[in-house]
């Protein structure tokens, strides 16, 4: 990676912050960098990564503050990003929230974990949860920690401590799935795609080894079970403990996993999806004097299924008032401040079909026409469901003790970025 120094800057480009690793950067050359980035902001031409002579600045920005990376050399700019941005996760687990208060507040442990995260421009300890371990945020905790290093930081397994016991051990699998959609007012699905992630939430004794098997196309090839009932994942991310090299020789997904929580892994898939809520609008504008919206949502997942939470919310012209609603099932209610209608029902079977009916006023003075409104969008949840299909067909946990342990899985189907057009 190679990153010389790190900085974390207010928004007026004052340091709060910084941590020269290799000594070839004087901690005034950081005070280029915000008339940089403000002339580059004039221009329309801001980029992600600065350069003001032989200095490269790569940076990010996270609520109030700018988080900062300089290097002389020709970095692997994508690493130094993940670096930001796994700083930034590590912050938020101290501190709850990563702003210029906490960081003022937090003088002491913000420099302590710089110091664990990097060594001489190379990520080292990234794992919130071992360098809580001994990085504490009591202070006379910190003074005493320094003798002491926690053996994970040092071992292969770098994100799991030894010892760990439990007296039930149990692991929870939860496959969660967001459906992004499009769809034009003909009814044609513009875009539609899968983004899967499973989390897992684990209670094991020991330094045990779990292996994971799901329903993937590719092994189900490889073991000459055709593609029945198969899914074929895309743009795989794994958590750093899995195998990947067992993993490429013949997809079994195999590990030592962290303690508590965390993503094993990300997928997507680019398919045409059904769209699971939809949804049918008709708006009559009467003389301008008033407006009434129909909205029909109807389930098309299978019908022992059930949609819980959801929300449909219907643009409405910025002038309208007086609202008067109707619905089949669920309330509505109109939120002046975003120009919208959102009608929510709690529990929505699948194969049914509901109505809501929306009347409002308008002044007599003709604003905007309806042309161009944005587009419906809709949130729901569908549990004990998949939309891909896919499955985790077995989790095999082996610990030298021998111990008996329950796996659990949990499937999830949830609204990503949901809209439906109307005109």
């Amino acid at each position: 990676m190679s990153a010389s120094a790190i900085f974390i800057l207010d928004l007026k480009g004052k340091p709060l912050i910084s941590r020269n690793y290799k000594g070839d950067i004087s901690m005034s050359e950081i005070d280029y960098f915000m008339p940089l980035l403000m002339q580059k902001e004039e221009e329309c031409a801001l980029t992600p990564l600065l350069s003001h002579g032989k200095i490269h600045f790569l940076w990010i920005k996270h609520s109030n503050l700018y988080l900062v990376a300089t290097t002389r050399k020709n970095a692997n700019a994508s690493l130094v990003y993940s670096f930001l941005y796994k700083a930034v996760e590590v912050f938020c687990e101290y501190f709850k929230e990563l702003e210029e208060e906490s960081i003022r507040d937090n003088f002491v442990i913000v420099y302590e974990l710089l110091d664990e995260l990097m060594d001489f421009g190379f990520p080292q300890t990234t794992d919130s949860k071992i360098l809580q371990e001994y990085i504490t945020q009591q202070g006379n905790k910190l003074e005493t920690a320094k003798s002491r290093v926690p053996a994970t930081v040092t071992n292969a397994v770098s994100w799991r401590s030894e010892g760990i016991k439990y007296k039930k051990n149990e692991v929870f699998i939860d496959v969660i799935e967001s459906v992004n959609l499009l769809v034009n007012a003909n009814g044609s699905v513009l875009l539609s795609e899968i983004v899967g992630s499973i989390k897992l939430k684990v209670f094991l004794s020991g330094m045990p080894e779990l292996r994971l098997g799901l329903n993937d196309r590719v092994l189900f090839e490889l073991t000459g079970r055709g593609k029945n009932k198969s899914v074929e994942l895309e743009d795989v991310k794994f958590h750093q403990c899995v195998r990947l090299s067992r993993f490429d020789n013949d997809r079994t997904i195999s590990f030592i996993p962290p303690d508590g929580d965390f993503e094993l892994m990300s997928y997507r898939l680019n398919t045409q999806v059904k769209p699971l809520i939809w949804i049918e609008s008709v708006i009559e504008k009467f003389s301008h004097s008033r407006v009434e919206i129909m909205v029909k949502a109807k389930g098309q997942f299978k019908k022992q299924s059930v949609a819980n939470g959801v929300e449909i919310c219907v643009p409405v012209p910025s002038d309208a008032d007086s609202p008067k609603f109707k619905t089949s099932i669920g309330n509505a209610k109109y939120l002046p401040e975003k120009n919208v209608v959102v009608w929510c029902i709690k529990s929505f079977p699948g194969g049914k079909e509901y109505l809501m009916r929306a009347h409002f006023g308008l002044p007599s003075v003709e604003n905007e026409e309806l042309d161009g409104r944005p587009p419906i969008s809709v949130r729901f949840e569908i549990p004990y469901f998949t939309v891909s299909g896919i499955q985790v067909r077995y989790m095999k946990i082996i610990e030298k003790s021998g111990y008996q342990a329950l796996p659990w899985v949990r499937y999830i189907t949830q609204s990503g970025d949901y809209q439906l057009r109307t005109h």
